[in-house]
């Protein structure tokens, strides 16, 4: 890692939230040198619209970083961009400030890439085949199992100090009518070797602990409401402890998400979408981020979507924003600790 690490940073949705979440950057001194990647005249624009003055400069792998000033590496819209108004002419220019970061990211360039948030459908409306940032990750960077984590700090009151929640999935965008077939033996083996190994090399956790859910209501009761857990999750835990993982179930997902339960684990592995982040998004929302497992490259993310009703507002809130890049570089920290 160089002396002071680059983070390219996606402006996503150029309708969205966004461009001005990104232009807020300016606001707060970083250990890093930040490179938005985006539209330098939609960036521009979308700070006069929120009252902010901020100093932009176009991006040169060899500038020297200037207090209170943000480099941004141009790349073009379709059709100029209107706050809130999505347009599907614009979805591939979506794609190309990722294909920007992860090129980057990929040829040592930068260290680290942390995305906006995009609007899905606008891209499929355009006819391109997009289920979320983390497939197409994986897709470009020909890495055949990734992991979606997501994380924030909750609780902490009375002098107390909050903690962290970390929950991964096994499945991510499917239909919840495709969730059981999908969750293999093969499937869970991947998934947890790559929670378990990341875990341990980019967030420092020497011994991983991995609290993981059962899929069905009460963890299967023992076969009466589902067998999966007997049948597929099980076997896959029992496989892999002899291997020394520290691995804690199935265990019910009803009762998992409790500080009791929590304080057991340093992550957490749910079976689908909603099982694991509606929790998590209820107690961290705002200060929560979104990590891509298993790439050869660091990526975080906001744990938010485009919010098209605040855009060009100044009413969005930075703050998961701000969480994500100081998770890339926390785990940037820890990947140097560990090599």
């Amino acid at each position: 890692m160089k002396a002071q690490p680059s983070i390219a940073i996606t402006s996503g949705e150029p309708a969205g939230i966004g461009p001005e979440l990104c232009i807020m950057l300016a606001g707060r001194q970083w250990p890093a040198r930040l490179v938005l990647i985006g539209d330098a005249e939609l960036l521009s624009r979308r700070a006069a619209d929120v009252g902010l003055h901020v100093g932009l400069r176009h991006y040169k792998e060899d500038n020297a970083a200037l207090p209170g000033t943000l480099e941004v590496q141009h790349v073009p819209l379709a059709v100029p961009a209107q706050a809130g108004v999505l347009d599907a002419r614009n979805a591939r220019y979506v794609l190309n400030t990722l294909d920007v970061a992860i090129g980057g990211c990929l040829k040592g360039e930068f260290d680290a890439m942390v995305t906006a948030p995009v609007q899905k459908s606008i891209i499929n409306d355009a006819g391109i085949p997009f289920s979320g940032h983390t497939e197409y990750l994986a897709e470009r960077t020909a890495t055949p199992t990734v992991v979606m984590m997501l994380a924030g700090e909750y609780g902490g009151s009375d002098g107390v100090p909050p903690s962290w929640m970390r929950v991964a999935l096994a499945t991510t965008h499917l239909p919840l009518s495709a969730v059981p077939a999908a969750i293999t033996p093969d499937l869970l083996e991947r998934t947890l070797r790559i929670l378990h190994a990341d875990l341990r090399d980019k967030f420092g956790f020497a011994e991983p602990r991995i609290l993981v859910a059962g899929l069905n209501p009460h963890a299967g009761e023992g076969g009466h409401m589902g067998r999966e857990e007997i049948e597929v999750i099980e076997p896959v835990l029992s496989c892999l402890r002899q291997e020394g993982m520290q691995l804690i179930g199935p265990m019910p997902a009803d009762t998992l998400f409790v500080p009791r339960q929590l304080a057991r684990g340093d992550a957490v592995l749910a079976m689908y979408h909603d099982q694991g982040l509606a929790t998590l998004k209820f107690a961290t929302f705002g200060g929560g981020i979104n990590v891509t497992l298993g790439l050869p490259i660091i990526r975080t993310s906001v744990d938010h979507g485009t919010a098209l009703d605040l855009a060009g507002t100044g009413r969005a809130d930075p703050g998961s924003l701000h969480a994500a890049i100081d998770c890339a570089l926390a785990m940037l920290d820890a990947q140097q600790i560990h090599s």
